[in-house]
């Protein structure tokens, strides 16, 4: 024989059975029609609506989960593009420490959206499912509760038209009947005051789901078409640099103490122009000017260049007397 569980004795094991026994056969009866049956549409409809909601509700958490591993997924991804191409891009490349922070800033990026949508999107739903399974277990309850007290009004009814009146019994069964009764109305008009506002707050959770996860997507896509961008950029310029040093009329590479000068084109000046500060390069009718790529292409200023004359630079191989010169008093050569 099975042993009984903690806290659970033999008599109050018993006494579950008879309950499920008096409930069984009381729907037996009720199916055969010869024991009323309490109906109510209107809750009926309640918990209608209860069950489309938390299958909505899950279905919608699911498909969040599986939005959240698809992002994963394309993190992975883009983080093993962003390493690949950083374990290629050589030192003297055009733009390597841009790169190399281009590849950081993804990498946080990603992160951060991830975190966003579970932060926000993911654990309210979370929290708003997690109500379900309690008022389920209650509804399930209020059942048993009502079929309990249909098979007290049965058995009180039974005893009131037999024959044999034993009035000890009809007490006993009225007694039991307005228990039975109470429980059930106690739980009965819980779940009729919860199940409508239950209901009713599904719009508010899943404006504030779609909104933040909306929210979250033009943020990050945003912040990604920018990091797109400037990797578009240094691409451009990576492929200026190589056409320009693969000319030998068109570029000049020479090794300064370890260090490399490309250019990326090289103009002539076609007017005199007397620099008006520090970091200008004085240029007279006729110099051959090396155009050199800005270290910060934050600070290329638009019909500014950046550049180094061709003279200085074989004379000299001094990279340091580069400066920045007006574009349109120049032609390319």
């Amino acid at each position: 024989m099975a042993e009984i569980g903690k806290g659970v004795t033999a008599g109050k094991l018993a006494i579950n059975v008879q309950k499920r026994l008096t409930r069984a056969q009381e729907k037996v009866l009720q199916k055969l029609g010869k024991a009323d049956e309490t109906r109510d549409v209107v809750f009926e409809e309640m918990v209608a609506n209860f069950n489309k909601q938390m299958a909505e509700g899950t279905k919608l958490q699911k498909d969040l989960k599986a939005y959240l591993a698809a992002v994963k997924t394309m993190h992975d991804a883009s983080r093993r593009l962003q390493d690949c191409l950083a374990d290629m891009y050589e030192p003297d490349w055009f733009g390597k420490e841009e790169m190399d922070a281009l590849a950081e800033d993804t990498d946080t990026l990603w992160l951060d959206y991830h975190q966003s949508i579970t932060d926000k999107s993911l654990q309210n739903m979370d929290i708003y499912l997690s109500q379900f399974p309690d008022i389920k277990a209650r509804i399930a309850k209020r059942d048993r509760k009502l079929v309990d007290f249909d098979s007290a009004r049965h058995h009180f009814t039974s005893l009131q038209k037999g024959k044999k009146k034993d009035e000890a019994k009809i007490a006993k069964a009225e007694e039991d009947l307005g228990r039975a009764q109470k429980i059930f109305e106690e739980l009965n008009v819980e779940l009729q005051d919860e199940l409508p506002a239950l209901w009713d707050r599904r719009v508010g959770v899943y404006v504030n789901t779609f909104q933040s996860l909306a929210g979250h997507q033009e943020k990050f896509h945003k912040e990604m078409s920018k990091l797109s961008q400037n990797l578009n950029d240094i691409m451009t310029k990576l492929e200026e640099q190589r056409q320009i040093n693969e000319g030998a009329n068109h570029s000049e590479s020479a090794n300064v103490n370890g260090k490399r000068l490309f250019c990326f084109l090289q103009v002539k000046a076609v007017h005199d122009y007397a620099a008006t500060d520090g970091d200008e390069l004085e240029l007279k009718m006729g110099d051959v000017v090396l155009v050199l790529a800005f270290d910060n292409p934050d600070e290329q200023d638009d019909g500014w260049l950046m550049g180094l004359k061709e003279s200085q630079w074989f004379q000299k191989k001094d990279i340091s007397a580069k400066g920045v010169f007006p574009e349109n008093f120049t032609q390319r050569v």
